[in-house]
């Protein structure tokens, strides 16, 4: 029986300890990863008063890696960004720092550095917030205070600003509508006078063609009369060699001397040729006159 009760304890006994047990290796496991830790940040440091910032850098990443909630390497690697104009990455860091930081000073800095990137970066209502978490941490500080006023102003600026361009650009469309609608009103005017002028040498055309066609008549008045005056001196041409023959039964004249019929004949002749020439005059003077057409354009 008292062999029984030695072995309960005894199993007891392991049963509890096995957690403490377990306790004790974690925390020396995280001890001996904070202490390697130290040594990459101490390692950092030393590249950093070297400028050897390639070196530095691997060495916070070995420090972090080690230990994943070490908020001192995140933050002096923050800084190192932040110095080397490098604010994305600073802010990355920093902002990882603030939230695995254990006290409230160690996140009032993080969050101070962190609105100093923001504000390097020009975005202004990020900084805003990252300061004002800083002050949750310590209302004290007061140049986290005054940073917080210089974001505030940065930030309205830019919201004016932006209202301003805003404006603008309606004015600006405004402007290209209205230059739109009056080339589109000239164009429309072009097309109008296009339209005119195209109507007015139709109607030119037509005048035209109906010049064309009186000329034409006239012409064929003139053919026509000349035709006729043609048959008429033919027939008078006949009618004269018939009173030039003489007649049966009649004595010849003598040689050099003209009968009263053929003194009549050429009289008559010579009126009729006066007469041709003349009418051949008057037609080419007809003839040769400009047609006025209906309108003087």
């Amino acid at each position: 029986m008292s062999f029984l009760r030695v072995s309960l304890c005894v199993f007891f006994g392991l049963v509890l300890g096995l957690p403490v047990l377990a306790q004790q290796q974690s925390d020396k496991e995280r001890e001996k990863a904070q202490k390697e830790a130290r040594q990459f940040m101490q390692e950092a440091d030393v590249a950093l008063g070297e400028n050897n910032f390639p070196e530095a850098e691997a060495a916070y990443r070995k420090a972090i890696a080690k230990d994943a909630e070490n908020a001192d390497a995140r933050y002096n690697m923050g800084n190192m960004y932040y110095t080397r104009e490098n604010a994305p990455q600073a802010a990355q860091r920093f902002k990882q720092a603030a939230e695995v930081a254990d006290t409230k000073t160690a996140r009032h800095k993080a969050n101070h550095n962190l609105g100093n990137a923001y504000l390097k970066q020009k975005m202004y209502q990020e900084a805003v917030d990252a300061y004002k978490d800083a002050l949750r941490n310590d209302p004290t500080d007061d140049e986290t205070r005054y940073n917080l006023a210089l974001a505030k102003k940065m930030l309205e600026q830019k919201q004016e600003n932006q209202e301003d361009n805003q404006d603008g650009g309606d004015d600006e469309n405004e402007d290209q509508e209205n230059q739109d609608q009056e080339n589109q009103d000239q164009n429309q005017d072009q097309e109008n006078q296009e339209q005119e002028n195209q109507e007015q040498e139709n109607q030119d055309g037509e005048g035209d063609n109906e010049g064309d066609q009186d000329q034409q008549d006239q012409d064929q008045e003139e053919q026509e009369g000349d035709q006729d005056e043609q048959e008429q001196q033919d027939g008078q041409g006949d009618q004269q060699e018939e009173e030039q023959q003489p007649e049966q039964g009649q004595p010849q004249p003598a040689q050099g001397q003209l009968s009263p019929e053929q003194i009549q004949s050429l009289l008559e002749a010579m009126n009729n040729e006066e007469r041709k020439v003349q009418d051949k005059v008057n037609a080419e003077k007809q003839k040769g006159a400009k047609v006025q057409s209906e309108k003087d354009w």
